[in-house]
């Protein structure tokens, strides 16, 4: 329990702790209400998270060239890509190195089950929202990626306790949730552009992370084949470090928002050119702290940061009162839910049975239908989807609370766990 508990602290503790500041602080009007202004509090918290850190406007131009940097556009749009930057991280080593978790058979039915993790949710968001009036349904019909989302580390921290640390069903969960992040991603890029596309500077971001790659990467390692001393590659990993790969990110950042894709997915090319390791040591492995490789360094330099950043996105992002709670509220915790749980069931049995690509050596089916409800905690990147899917109002607000609510998934796994007899393994 206490590797959990490092697990929580190391990954989530901080974002818990500003969402739940967020949270109350947006509500302490019910609370401590003041003469004269009913959303005295309210107010005071939306003026902080969108205070101006930054205005510029060109002399003579004012309208053109003109630029505004909030605090929630520094955290969402901005320091966020260092977030999916780690998770692009995971996902890479996951599918590219050739002992990864995601390749091979064994990622077969956890790719099913994480499809069915999707395409579940959806269904039952949209489902609801058709039967509940054509006003509703358009109204909150772009929400439909927010239920797909799975927390990891919640997920994670929910599944060891369910299943106990050596249960076969926990890496299951891993792989489907690893793999949700990768949709999760692509999501994102595909359907939820921050402006208009414009594809040539989403070519300059791939071209700078080429770019990056070839001259300090693949050339000095190419350079030194037949050198056992491997002259060119120390020389750049010792003087240049890992500054190339900053300044290509930040290039690559510019180049995402002016395409019109969310910024905050800027550093997903990146990602991909950083010398890596040459083993998947699996997520949450202790031993990556001590690999030597650039990619895995830069992420243990960036633990400390990342979770400062998490903890001012809860703050940022969870600031909504209960009175904002509404039909999206409920549309997002049905997908999650019941979506989540019968999809996962319904694709895990389509591989595991009639496509006869098996589950995991003492896991049962049945199995699946606990892991589902485990990966129904959507929290982090269900809030991040639901800002940018509605614009800032009641719709926005009331699909933030389900994102929430959804904490509520792990009591509802415990349970489950219970009722269908599930033996932990510890070992």
């Amino acid at each position: 329990m206490y590797r959990v508990w490092n697990i929580l602290i190391n990954n989530s503790l901080l974002l818990i702790l500003g969402a739940l500041i967020a949270l109350v602080w947006a509500n302490l009007d019910f609370i401590f209400p003041v003469a004269g202004n009913a959303h005295y509090w309210a107010d005071t918290y939306h003026h902080i998270i969108d205070y101006t850190l930054w205005d510029y406007a060109p002399i003579g131009h004012e309208h053109h060239g003109h630029r505004t940097l909030t605090f929630h556009y520094l955290i969402n749009d901005m320091l966020m890509a260092l977030f999916f930057g780690v998770a692009a991280k995971e996902v890479w080593e996951a599918v590219i190195l050739k002992d990864g978790s995601l390749r091979g058979k064994r990622a077969a039915t956890p790719l099913f089950a994480t499809a069915g993790g999707m395409f579940g949710p959806i269904a039952v968001y949209l489902g609801l929202a058709a039967f509940l009036g054509s006003d509703t349904y358009n109204a909150v019909a772009n929400g439909w990626a927010i239920p797909t989302a799975t927390d990891i580390a919640f997920s994670y921290l929910v599944g060891r306790i369910v299943f106990g640390a050596g249960h076969p069903a926990v890496r299951f969960l891993l792989l489907l949730a690893i793999a949700d992040d990768a949709a999760g991603l692509i999501i994102l890029a595909v359907f939820y552009p921050s402006g208009t596309l414009a594809p040539i500077w989403l070519l300059f971001s791939f071209a700078v992370a080429v770019g990056v790659f070839l001259l300090f990467n693949w050339l000095p390692r190419y350079l030194d084949k037949n050198d056992p001393t491997q002259k060119y590659a120390s020389w750049v990993r010792r003087k240049l470090k890992f500054w190339p790969y900053v300044l290509a990110g930040s290039a690559s950042w510019y180049g995402f928002m002016m395409s019109g894709l969310h910024p905050a997915l800027g550093l997903l090319p990146i990602v991909p050119a950083i010398p890596h390791a040459d083993h998947d040591f699996g997520l949450f492995a202790q031993t990556e702290q001590y690999a030597h490789d650039l990619l895995n360094e830069i992420e243990h330099a960036l633990k400390v940061p990342v979770e400062i950043v998490l903890f001012c996105f809860g703050l940022c992002n969870a600031g909504v009162q209960f009175s904002a709670i509404g039909d999206a509220t409920w549309l997002v915790l049905a997908g999650l839910i019941v979506g989540k749980p019968i999809g996962i069931f319904l694709f895990g049995w389509l591989a595991a049975v009639p496509l006869r690509l098996g589950i995991p050596d003492g896991m049962r089916l049945v199995d699946l239908v606990v892991i589902g409800f485990v990966a129904a905690i959507g929290f982090t990147v269900s809030l991040f989807v639901a800002t940018v899917a509605f614009e800032a109002g009641p719709i926005q607000d009331a699909a933030k609370m389900g994102a929430l609510f959804s904490f509520g998934a792990a009591i509802i796994s415990i349970l489950a766990g219970k009722i269908f007899r599930v033996q932990k393994q510890t070992n």
